[in-house]
């Protein structure tokens, strides 16, 4: 089983852009336009995991235009604090640095130019417990 996100943005084409910039998502499949020209849907993947996306029509407003979110992804990657960096330098809206929780992931937060809020995180390896010392003959 598997759950596809489907998100909606005012500007389908400038999703596509950002999140392969910021995020590194990929362009996947046909992507349908409307007859003005503009993107209306469209797919990416971020390793084998899919997104959709899609222009809901002329009254949508975006959770940036409606000044609160309403959803967030959480998406596993490999490499976290890189991840990070590549997504700053492209210019995401940082909610949360890197940081360990309590959980056992290592994530941080960003937010789209749509106001979609985004989570990556990565898996921290399990610590062992140390070894008990042993006593050792003089």
């Amino acid at each position: 089983m598997s759950i596809t996100p489907y998100l909606l943005y005012e500007d389908v084409a400038g999703a596509l852009k950002f999140l392969a910039r910021a995020f590194g998502f990929r362009k996947c499949g046909a992507q349908m336009s409307r007859p003005d020209g503009k993107i209306n849907h469209a797919a990416m993947k971020l390793g084998d995991d899919l997104i959709m996306m899609g222009y809901p029509g002329r009254k949508y407003k975006n959770p940036k235009r409606l000044g609160q979110a309403t959803q967030s992804l959480y998406v596993n990657v490999y490499h976290v604090n890189a991840h990070f960096e590549r997504a700053r330098k492209a210019g995401a809206t940082i909610l949360e640095e890197p940081k360990d929780t309590f959980y056992g992931h290592r994530r941080y937060g960003a937010e789209d130019p749509e106001g979609h809020q985004w989570y990556f995180a990565q898996e921290i390896a399990k610590r062992s417990k140390p070894k008990k010392m042993r006593k050792t003959s003089p």
